[in-house]
């Protein structure tokens, strides 16, 4: 199969190209514009694979999307391309409406172009659109987990640009019968995720002895996915999802952002204990500051349909990945300090 990945060089989509380059009976086009969150230092273990190779570009410029389709002529596409950090999407909305709502669409239009001319492709093609549990709205803590076909409510500017894109792919899906699937995924978490999102902040703060920032109260509650169960529950729904489907991603581990905040802590504590005069534990740096705007109170997944559907459930607990994902991070240090760079210093982003 040949397969085009979208926003390979980022977190999750990086986690994707790393598992299906050892499939050795796929050829994998990675397409990204590296942005700040894009790093190909993500994918140095795989690089000089021969069934690997790597453009740089914008999912939004259809000069360039036609280019690559029709050079690689693709069997599936696999779109993780997008903006997605919700502070940045409160400082900054304009990039998200574009990447996330307009590169979708070009990708769908080229997609429709490319079946028309090779329309024998079209049978076994894929459009698989990455999205998030973010597009539900948020949950009152006794409501039931998120399902396929809960209502969309989105929050913020971020969550309401994926949820725009969700509703292109079904559209093209049923007005162009395009073969399209959809994916909603909980929190994910694991080894090369930009410091900007909660565990490798909270990691990178706490071993520069720096505040470790929790928005309000710290009861918010996240369903965590480690990455490479997510990106098999992919692969599941790629190689065996029915299409025109929607199929939700979860972790089953639900955490308030101060739990997970001293289970970070308590991990450092055992596996590199704090070397200060000021501190003992790595907790006594949490600091409280005011909540974002617009926080959603709880996101939660039901994950039964893929479980039961295609026989797909994620093997990490929490307690085993977040210790993973800290180790990893002590070991790379120089890794975060390469994909910062200057641009991101761990400051917090997303006031009004």
């Amino acid at each position: 199969m040949r397969i085009i990945i979208t926003g390979g060089a980022g977190f999750i989509g990086s986690a994707m190209i790393r598992f299906l380059v050892d499939k050795t009976d796929h050829d994998i086009l990675n397409i990204d514009l590296l942005t700040y969150a894009g790093n190909l230092s993500n994918l140095n273990d795989i690089e000089i694979s021969e069934n690997y190779s790597f453009r740089k570009g914008d999912i939004a410029d259809a000069i360039f999307v036609k280019e690559v389709f029709s050079n690689f002529q693709p069997d599936a596409i696999i779109n993780f391309a997008a903006e997605s950090h919700v502070d940045r999407s409160i400082d900054g909305p304009k990039q998200f409406i574009q990447t996330n709502i307009l590169g979708t669409f070009t990708l769908l239009e080229e997609s429709r172009r490319y079946l028309e001319n090779h329309p024998k492709t079209r049978k076994n093609f894929r459009f698989m659109h990455i999205s998030t549990d973010e597009v539900y709205g948020d949950l009152e803590l006794n409501d039931s987990p998120f399902k396929e076909d809960n209502k969309y409510l989105p929050s913020s500017p971020y969550s309401s640009s994926k949820a725009s894109s969700d509703h292109l792919v079904r559209a093209w899906n049923r007005t162009f019968e395009i073969p399209t699937l959809i994916t909603n995924c909980s929190n994910n978490y694991g080894p090369f995720q930009f410091p900007e999102k909660l565990i490798p902040l909270v990691i990178l703060n706490a071993l520069d002895h720096k505040p470790i920032p929790i928005y309000g109260d710290g009861s918010q509650i996240r369903d965590w996915l480690f990455v490479d169960d997510h990106v098999k529950g992919i692969y599941s729904v790629l190689t065996k999802g029915m299409i025109g489907e929607t199929y939700n991603i979860g972790g089953s581990n639900e955490f308030t952002n101060l739990s997970v905040v001293n289970l970070i802590c308590e991990i450092l504590d055992d596996l590199k204990p704090i070397n200060s005069k000021k501190y003992r534990k790595y907790s006594e740096l949490i600091t409280f500051v005011a909540d974002r705007a617009g926080h959603d109170k709880r996101y939660a997944i039901d994950s039964s349909k893929i479980a039961e559907n295609l026989n797909w459930s994620p093997e990490e607990t929490f307690s085993s990945g977040l210790k993973r994902t800290v180790e990893w991070y002590i070991k790379n240090i120089p890794w975060c300090e390469s994909v910062m760079d200057g641009k991101y210093n761990l400051e917090r982003l997303g006031k009004i």
